[in-house]
């Protein structure tokens, strides 16, 4: 490869940019990620580096920027929520993107039974004891054990995706 195909950025690593553009090639389903504080209120944050790591016992990750009051909420709680969201749900996932409190100002949600809140309409939830936390760059990667879990199979839901920098959905049912 040359240069223009794998730019080097500083410390001979790769380029961030090109790394960037490389990850945007693959399609991410985008998640609302929740906890509460011990005061039960209530935080969150949009996410797409979900993905589950066992099925006994059942666990999933999700990896949550340095910089997050929802990953410090899920360090001193020990739980969340990853909230999955449907197609028709992009104004949850612009608002939990955005910097700042008030995420839940004017929104409905319900509180899970582990005191996570929960996103009415999402096409799944998973609540989560944290089993693990690992510290990696600029993020905090949760391990966390599913203690309750819901879904819809309603055959129009489809999930809220992210590629190439831009929301997405899938188009039709089955790929042959």
């Amino acid at each position: 490869m040359d240069a223009e195909t794998n730019p080097r950025g500083p410390h001979g690593g790769v380029d961030p940019a090109a790394f960037r553009r490389a990850l945007a090639q693959l399609a991410g389903g985008v998640v609302v990620v929740t906890s509460a504080d011990a005061r039960d209120a209530p935080a969150g944050v949009t996410a797409t580096a979900v993905c589950s790591v066992s099925l006994e016992p059942p666990l999933v990750l999700v990896c949550l920027s340095a910089g997050s009051r929802t990953r410090e909420t899920i360090s001193t709680s020990g739980r969340y929520a990853i909230n999955v969201l449907g197609s028709g749900h992009r104004s949850h996932a612009e608002r939990f993107a955005e910097a700042g409190d008030g995420k839940f100002d004017d929104l409905i949600w319900e509180t899970g039974k582990f005191g996570c809140p929960i996103l009415p309409g999402s096409i799944a939830v998973c609540e989560c004891e944290v089993e693990q936390s690992i510290e990696a760059g600029d993020h905090t990667v949760f391990i966390g054990r599913v203690i309750e879990v819901t879904s819809t199979e309603a055959p129009h839901d489809r999930p809220l995706l992210w590629y190439r920098g831009r929301y997405a959905h899938t188009s039709v049912e089955d790929v042959e």
